[in-house]
């Protein structure tokens, strides 16, 4: 199972567009309730792992590659641990929830997109099923220059893995 947002920089708003429902919301000012940190001891290897994989798909497609990027790899660690936490697949966690909110509280360059999963139980599958999903595709093949990806497991769903990749400008 995957999903794929993307949103836009606009004025005092963001642009929310949840792909495979079709439904676009257009969110005023809204305000995450958690602050978009990960302790130094976060480092995960995932990033490092599908870089080359995302790198030699865009260069297939005659597109430049991506470099990691901190900010895109600290908001993908997040958003792992807060699906894995709630034991839930979404791009929106609770009240108040937004896309734009996390990326601007983590200081993530804009434009910036983000593609989950669950249940895959290596990189390289999540990588593919994103592939093979044409709004996530689209997504990693989208005018982006950093990456972030990261896994986290749900303890209440034996061990079920949780991903999140991170593409921002």
């Amino acid at each position: 199972m995957t999903h794929s947002v993307f949103v836009q920089p606009l004025p005092r708003r963001g642009l929310l567009i949840l792909a495979g429902s079709g439904l676009a919301l257009l969110l005023a000012s809204c305000r995450s309730t958690e602050v978009l940190t990960v302790s130094d001891d976060a480092a995960q290897p995932e990033t490092d792992a599908a870089l080359p994989l995302v790198n030699a798909l865009r260069a297939r497609n005659g597109l430049s590659t991506l470099s990691k990027s901190p900010a895109a790899e600290t908001a993908a660690i997040f958003q792992a641990r807060r699906m894995a936490r709630a034991d839930k697949m979404s791009h929106v966690i609770g009240f108040n929830d937004s896309f734009f909110s996390r990326m601007k509280a983590g200081e993530v360059p804009l434009p910036a997109a983000e593609n989950i999963a669950t249940g895959q139980d290596t990189v390289e599958r999540a990588v593919q099923a994103w592939i093979d999903s044409k709004k996530h595709l689209e997504n990693m093949l989208g005018r982006y220059n950093g990456l972030g990806v990261a896994v986290a497991r749900a303890p209440s769903s034996a061990n079920r893995p949780f991903w999140a990749m991170v593409l921002s400008a």
